[in-house]
């Protein structure tokens, strides 16, 4: 299975705050990748250095073989590499439709959009419904599936998504990681910053365990499941 994700010696600060250190870790083309561990572990700094909301102090990331080390954002989406942020970052002044078609603003083509307009609401038939409404009066649940739907709008590589379980009820939360694996199967390569490290592993190939800035842990997603320190640490047992 070939790599298409690279990441070697990622360091980023805020300031002089170190909040990632010597960050290494790799994803394999069309699989689910989690990024776990406990709050300012550094997973969402992580994923805003892949993304280029943030610039990294040193290391590299290397996407399909391409060095996009510093790339600014967008630069970084019209290669593949898009983003559902933590708390969502929906438009919520504009209807579930706008903040779709804002989804694809770095396509030209007009057929495929359409497609992807399909398959988001072949995913998230509650959207279709509501989607003249604005997107300020959806649920937390349906926030989350328009964070998204409006991610694949872009016709994403690779999606990074950073704690889409947040907030959520229970059964809202089995419905999402549901679809992530449904994403996936269509071949989407998938990074995953998720609290909830059991459901976050038992739908990962992989997963890396960060712990200060480092990674402490890497294995498959299976392995880590029943590995003492994450039962211990993370797993409530």
């Amino acid at each position: 299975m070939s790599v298409l994700l690279q990441v070697q010696g990622l360091a980023v600060a805020y300031g002089h705050i170190d909040a990632v250190k010597e960050v290494s870790f790799e994803l394999n083309q069309g699989e689910i990748t989690a990024l776990v561990g406990a709050n300012g572990a550094g997973k969402s700094t992580t994923l805003l250095a892949l993304s280029g909301l943030l610039r990294p102090k040193a290391g590299t990331v290397h996407f399909d073989g391409e060095n996009i080390t510093g790339l600014a954002s967008h630069e970084i989406v019209r290669r593949g590499i898009v983003q559902v942020a933590e708390g969502r970052a929906i438009l919520t002044t504009l209807t579930v439709r706008e903040n779709l078609d804002l989804g694809a603003y770095t396509r030209r083509d007009g057929a495929g959009v359409a497609d992807s307009l399909e398959r988001v609401y072949d995913l998230f038939p509650v959207l279709k419904e509501r989607t003249r409404q604005y997107a300020g009066n959806l649920s937390g649940g349906e926030q989350q599936m328009l964070a998204i739907g409006r991610a694949l709008m872009a016709k994403p590589r690779l999606l990074l998504l950073d704690e889409p379980s947040m907030g959520l009820a229970p059964l809202l939360v089995q419905e999402i990681f549901r679809t992530l694996v449904q994403i996936n199967k269509d071949g989407l390569t998938i990074l995953l910053v998720e609290q909830n490290v059991r459901q976050a592993l038992k739908i990962s190939a992989h997963g890396y365990v960060l712990e200060t800035g480092h990674v402490v842990l890497a294995d498959t997603g299976a392995r880590l499941l029943v590995d003492p320190k994450v039962a211990e640490h993370y797993l409530g047992g």
